[in-house]
């Protein structure tokens, strides 16, 4: 009997937070192999804010998903079915493209096969070692250069990206500031992954507590939410400060862009802002590893993974991201581990 596929597939492009019918799960046959092809089981999708980008119309580092196209989004899966002399069944793998579904054909030379860390679940291949590492890791140490005794400002600290950026920060020597959503996660950053300080957006202002934090300012900014967060770090950088920005996930869901930075601000105080992509750091995932697997290990980075079950939830799961409704990285399991 041929395997049935459900597929998330885009129908409308949302407005504000994705709501039922902008995307639709329908089911379809799992078509045969050709030759160099593999059938791949998804066990884990990642959710994170960058798929609400890829909904819309718009310019950005990928084109838009298209409507009545299957929704693309990073997974972690195993080989049922190989036409391949390069993959065996039973293998784990993360296509380089993927997608909303319990299973996906894929070409042998756009899969990647995943080497599961020593004593690390297999989850960790999607978060603290996996892209959102790579951009916590690089943001921190390649973008952004921090000195010891320097201040860093991370926004989203509580968030995948953040708590690990935050550490890589720590241990390069800087002094460290988190913004998040509530007590509970600003204790976390605190007294479990050792940042010196941390502000509680839903409960204080933003920037009069850096006023009393950092009343002569900050070095550097690892920015993840734009709006009036970004604006209030971003006038409080010392002259020659540093902005990396990854994320700006305030604007994903709005229906009108929320406010900029005075950009003049770049020029009397000479500020270096700089976008990046995970994409570009991906050929370099070695020296990531080899710098934090044995941190992981010893416990010295400690990370959060967030999971829901069942593919039919990943929309409800989606806006978790935008309302904070969970710890650590976000994913979603769609079929269960292989034994062993």
């Amino acid at each position: 009997m041929a395997r049935v596929n459900r597929q998330w597939v885009l129908r409308q492009r949302p407005k504000g937070l994705v709501q039922p019918g902008d995307l639709e799960l329908v089911e379809a046959p799992v078509p045969a192999l050709n030759e160099s092809e593999v059938l791949v089981r998804t066990i884990y999708l990642s959710l994170d804010p960058t798929n609400r980008t890829w909904m819309n119309d718009a310019e950005g580092y990928l084109p838009p998903v298209p409507l009545g196209g299957v929704m693309r989004g990073l997974t972690l899966g195993v080989v049922e079915e190989s036409r391949s002399s390069r993959f065996r069944v039973g293998d784990i793998v993360t296509p380089l493209s993927g997608g909303w579904a319990d299973y996906a054909v894929v070409s042998e030379m756009e899969l990647r096969q995943v080497h599961r860390a020593p004593g690390l679940p297999l989850t960790a291949n999607l978060s603290v070692l996996g892209m959102t590492g790579l951009t916590a890791y690089f943001g921190v140490t390649d973008v952004l250069k921090p000195q010891a005794g320097e201040t860093m400002v991370i926004s989203a600290a509580a968030g995948a990206v953040g708590s690990i950026a935050g550490q890589v920060a720590k241990a390069r020597g800087a002094r460290v500031i988190g913004i998040a959503g509530g007590p509970d996660k600003c204790r976390w950053l605190t007294e479990e992954l050792g940042f010196d300080d941390a502000i509680d957006y839903k409960n204080e202002d933003v920037g009069e507590a850096l006023d009393r934090l950092a009343p002569d300012g900050v070095e550097m900014n690892f920015e993840n939410v734009g709006g009036d967060i970004m604006i209030a770090v971003f006038n409080r950088l010392k002259t020659h400060g540093r902005m990396a920005v990854c994320g700006l996930i305030s604007a994903y869901n709005a229906t009108k862009m929320p406010p900029s930075p005075n950009f003049a601000r770049i020029i009397t105080h000479r500020l270096r802002v700089q976008g990046f992509l995970v994409l570009d750091y991906a050929p370099r995932a070695r020296e990531m590893v080899a710098e934090m697997g044995p941190w992981l290990q010893s416990g010295e980075v400690k990370w959060k993974v967030h999971v829901d079950d069942g593919l039919e939830n990943a929309l409800d799961s989606l806006n978790r991201l935008f309302t904070g409704d969970h710890d650590g990285k976000l994913l979603v399991r769609v079929s269960e581990e292989p034994a062993g």
